[in-house]
């Protein structure tokens, strides 16, 4: 477990985790007790959230965006101890876990994946694979980006900020390195929400690396920082053991949370619907 980067976790909010009485609405109607949001890494959600709209803005241009977020990750990189401390983390791993020399090139996906892989990519001297969603792809070396052609069975490393159920591998970047004759062989995260993706990049073929994996003792030791309290890390080990059984217990404890959020804004009051509409936690029988 990296110490370093758990810290940096906290310290940046890259792990939010809710008071007791107010578990977060996530984008499928369901509830839990913390986020994570890894590309805060890049020093703070501000600077994360800034980054994200230079990405938004450049990926348009398939074969000039590669050199422009290169150049912004890399000031960012001279400037910020966090996100310097991140990458160099993810490079001393690859060099202690993975044989550098059995790596051809390096992959990340839109849009956080960037984030981390560009400057690993430069740090390990390896050129670039800057995939996009509709599975087109982009080789980008030196400052000079090129369409990718066949890759002839190369061997790549696939940087990525978070995996949870690993979906985007399965849809979008094994395929894309596949059309291309080549083989993700290896992945690495900086987190790993241990939510199933280990097992699928496995049926894939894919060897999967995290440097922090989100399990209980990730929390014990926020609390221990001061991160978080005991009525938090209570909740958190609650909804670790069993996420289903853990928020429909909260549920019947706080009857007003879902009426308020029903009533709330626009944002959680749609959330809150998609709980009620899949009767999510049996909250019809509640």
């Amino acid at each position: 477990m990296n110490q370093l980067l758990i810290g940096y976790l906290f310290k940046t909010k890259a792990i939010r985790v809710c008071p007791k009485d107010k578990p977060f609405w996530y984008t499928s109607g369901r509830i839990g007790p913390y986020y994570v949001n890894t590309h805060f890494l890049y020093g703070n959600e501000e600077k994360a959230n800034a980054f994200l709209a230079d990405i938004d803005r450049l990926k348009n241009d398939m074969l000039s965006c590669s050199k422009e977020m290169h150049r912004l990750a890399k000031e960012n990189y001279q400037d910020d101890d966090i996100y310097k401390g991140t990458i160099d983390s993810l490079v001393e791993y690859i060099k202690e876990n993975i044989d550098i020399n059995k790596i051809d090139l390096i992959s990340g996906g839109e849009r956080r994946d960037w984030f981390f892989s560009f400057m690993v990519a430069e740090l390990l001297d390896k050129s670039h694979i800057t995939l996009f969603k509709d599975l087109s792809a982009v080789i980008y070396r030196n400052g000079e980006s090129v369409l990718a052609g066949n890759l002839n069975g190369k061997n790549v490393l696939h940087i990525a900020d978070l995996i949870t159920t690993a979906s985007s591998y399965e849809r979008a970047w094994v395929p894309a390195i596949n059309n291309l004759g080549a083989v993700i062989k290896w992945s690495l995260v900086a987190v790993d929400r241990l939510q199933g993706g280990k097992e699928v990049l496995s049926r894939l073929g894919v060897e999967s690396h995290a440097l922090v994996n989100i399990d209980a003792q990730v929390f014990e030791r926020a609390k221990e920082s001061g991160y978080i309290d005991e009525s938090q890390l209570n909740l958190v080990q609650d909804y670790m053991k069993d996420q289903e059984s853990s928020m429909k217990e909260f549920l019947k404890k706080n009857h007003d949370f879902l009426a308020q959020s029903l009533a709330g804004d626009e944002r959680i009051a749609q959330r809150a619907r998609l709980l009620v509409e899949n009767d999510f936690y049996q909250v019809s029988s509640l």
